[in-house]
């Protein structure tokens, strides 16, 4: 009998342990789902847009939407800095229980407008990338090395965590905060475009 027992203990604990590293379909789908679509709601908003309108301030201490573009640029890169150095900590499935927020509230808190935050300096638009083209690319590129790593990794997101204003948030919430964060500016965006002065073309 205890030939049988053994290998079914072993089993069941490489299946925990398993479970416990790898993210779910779901989990992964939802975010690699939301990564893209903050993405191409960016890129539809800003195509074809003049200089005019990139430019464009609705009053001297506001951001253009070339400066939006940029703050989320530098966002995309300094956000997943978070992972990274997250990752560099043993993973604490004994710390799930400081994760309050959902998945669903991050997003909603994320987005929310009418909570407006000042940035920090390191996240202001300052022309580092050279020019509004590159900026943009520079955001397209990493935007799609961030989905690229999702869909592949083994990383055990939701056993490392990041700490924000508002809480404790987990691996895997670090990128729903950078889709989140994304999306919050291109509704930004949309808020200068329609501006009464914004420019007709």
């Amino acid at each position: 009998m205890k030939k049988f027992i053994l290998p079914i203990v072993m089993l069941l604990l490489v299946s925990f342990t398993v479970s416990d590293v790898n993210l779910t379909d779901s989990e992964r789908q939802m975010a690699v789902t939301e990564m893209a679509k903050t993405k191409d709601y960016l890129m539809k908003t800003v195509k074809g847009l003049s200089d005019a309108r990139l430019n464009f301030k609705s009053s001297p201490e506001s951001w253009s939407i070339a400066e939006c573009v940029e703050h989320i640029a530098i966002s995309e890169s300094m956000i997943f800095g978070m992972l990274d150095n997250a990752l560099k900590t043993p993973a604490s499935p004994d710390r799930r229980s400081e994760v309050k927020i959902p998945d669903s509230q991050l997003l909603k808190i994320i987005t929310d407008r009418s909570n407006k935050v000042k940035t920090r300096e390191p996240f202001e638009p300052t022309g580092k990338f050279g020019s509004y083209k590159a900026t943009l690319k520079e955001f397209k590129k990493k935007r799609s090395e961030h989905i690229k790593y999702l869909k592949k990794t083994d990383d055990d997101l939701r056993n490392h965590y990041a700490e924000l204003p508002f809480g404790t948030i987990d691996g895997l919430q670090v990128l729903l905060f950078m889709s989140g964060h994304t999306h919050r500016h291109v509704d930004q965006i949309k808020e200068i475009m329609a501006n009464e002065n914004f420019p007709k073309q």
